[in-house]
């Protein structure tokens, strides 16, 4: 297989079965492309010297996907793409993106040529393993504050150039999405309200450019929250606030329509007491910026 006539190609072709799967499940298809290709390219110049060396021409194979650990899974469309890609047409994918696993559970079992099986195998795991991984510990947020009316969100603190999977494989875990990008809305931080004077000068400025956009505001104490209310916001980003005020922040606001979102000093001990004060949302960095791998294998 001529690796590097393949990868010289500007798009990936792909089956059109597996194209209409990745648009269903809400990703874009240049987007899942373009990164399988740039994953590709870092793996190989030339060709696979050590298959090469000790695998036969032409020898076929059947090889699974397995995971070694309990875990939810994403990724699957993305590995599916690589393996398409390094000549792979015959597999079958056991457990959809979302689907609890457990130690020893088949996820993809696949059939073709040796040299390309292995050709795939590391950056498939690589996708497979890192989008399992955040999808794993976001169902362990949302696990955790199942019996509160709090949602677990996402932030943009994600791998350049991965974003949207790492959001996807996020929604796979249970949780909900921020900002794509920062043309998505408003959030008005720190920094912005310094540069703008006041919270409510931030606020007005935001408006008065963009009048329909959604505006979230990051406030450090009660008396900028109370200010954010007073200009009527759409959403109060709660920093490293203690859970007495968190509290107090929700009585604060439980006459108005702004939704409030804790961000900060959150942990996995103190998330269901943080979301049972009431706020609307948990924003954690960490599932995109921490989370382990989940261990998946490949094996003939």
């Amino acid at each position: 297989m001529e690796r590097g006539t393949v990868l010289s190609r500007r798009c990936l072709v792909i089956s059109p079965l597996l194209v209409s799967a990745i648009e269903s499940a809400g990703l874009n298809i240049n987007t899942v492309t373009s990164r399988v290709l740039a994953a590709l390219a870092e793996d190989v110049h030339g060709e696979d010297l050590t298959s090469k060396a000790t695998i036969k021409e032409n020898q076929i194979s059947t090889a699974r996907f397995t995971t070694r650990k309990n875990g939810v899974v994403a990724g699957t469309l993305v590995a599916a793409a690589v393996l398409e890609e390094c000549g792979i047409s015959q597999y079958e994918i056991l457990k959809k993106d979302g689907s609890e696993v457990n130690a020893g559970d088949v996820l993809i079992t696949c059939s073709g040529d040796t040299r390309a099986i292995l050709l795939a195998e590391r950056t498939a795991l690589n996708f497979l393993s890192h989008l399992s991984g955040i999808a794993t510990l976001t169902h362990t947020w949302v696990t955790s504050i199942a019996e509160t009316s709090a949602k677990i969100r996402d932030t943009r603190k994600t791998t350049p150039g991965l974003r949207e999977l790492e959001k996807y494989a996020v929604r796979m875990g249970g949780g909900t999405n921020h900002r794509m990008t920062l043309t998505d809305g408003a959030l008005i931080k720190d920094n912005h309200i310094a540069a703008a004077g006041s919270v409510s000068a931030a606020i007005t400025r935001v408006r008065e450019e963009f009048p329909h956009i959604e505006i979230e505001v990051e406030v450090d104490n009660l008396e900028q929250l109370k200010e954010a209310l007073r200009t009527g916001v759409d959403m109060v980003l709660l920093d490293n606030m203690s859970i007495e005020e968190t509290k107090a922040a929700v009585e604060i606001a439980a006459n108005s329509a702004t939704k409030l979102e804790s961000s900060g000093g959150l942990t996995l001990e103190n998330a269901h007491a943080y979301a049972a004060t009431g706020v609307h949302f948990l924003a954690v960095g960490s599932l995109t910026h921490s989370a382990p791998a989940l261990d998946i294998g490949l094996d003939f």
